[in-house]
């Protein structure tokens, strides 16, 4: 049985794992209702768990005490649903696949030349873009694999291999801003939430899994 997660569990994981997000962002990604998203993070804050920011429009950070209640709150649900092993599975499986993605992330941003081995990737080598796609493609159906095992259990890890699936494919029809821009659901940063999520729901520090 799937287990659903609770809106307020939602809304706290969601500041976490989107980065700095607003209000709507979080609500967006785990389907609530905005002023219900609202409600609990303005109680989050009153207990010290968010940090509200006004400085570009509304968003919202964790503090480290609420970073604790975050990952308190994922290992209850966690072992709530007896899903520990399968979830550290999933995540032994996507560690080869994260030097991959990252590996050709790195070329489509960079193309070595003789002169320069830094030097940007201005696109005019087909046969490199092209090989770089397969590459992530290859990287993509995987990840759906993993997504489906995940969702399966937990149903807040359902829409990252979607969303990943949609920003690759805009990529390869030309957008190329679709691989690493911020300010919107690219290839890297939908990877980087996934992952995120991913040390998050097991209590793993980021980086201590490279």
């Amino acid at each position: 049985m799937v287990a659903r997660s609770a809106p307020d569990l939602l809304a706290l994981h969601g500041v976490r794992v989107l980065g700095g997000p607003s209000t709507e962002a979080v609500a967006r990604r785990f389907g609530l209702s905005s002023d219900d998203v609202r409600e609990h993070l303005l109680d989050f804050q009153a207990y010290g768990w968010v940090s509200r920011h006004d400085v570009y429009g509304e968003s919202w950070s964790l503090t480290e005490r609420g970073r604790a209640e975050n990952e308190r709150t994922l290992a209850a649900e966690l072992d709530a649903v007896a899903g520990r092993a399968l979830v550290a599975q999933v995540h032994q499986r996507f560690r080869p696949l994260n030097r991959r993605h990252g590996v050709a992330c790195t070329n489509w941003q960079l193309r070595p030349t003789r002169w320069d081995r830094f030097a940007a990737n201005d696109h005019d080598d087909p046969v490199w873009d092209a090989r770089v796609l397969v590459e992530l493609e290859a990287v993509d159906a995987a990840l759906a694999d993993l997504n489906a095992v995940l969702s399966g259990v937990l149903h807040r890890f359902d829409g990252y291999a979607h969303r990943h699936h949609q920003a690759l494919s805009k990529v390869r029809h030309g957008r190329h801003e679709w691989l690493d821009a911020p300010d919107r659901a690219s290839v890297q940063l939908v990877w980087i939430q996934f992952h995120e999520d991913l040390l998050a729901t097991l209590g793993i520090p980021r980086g201590s899994d490279d």
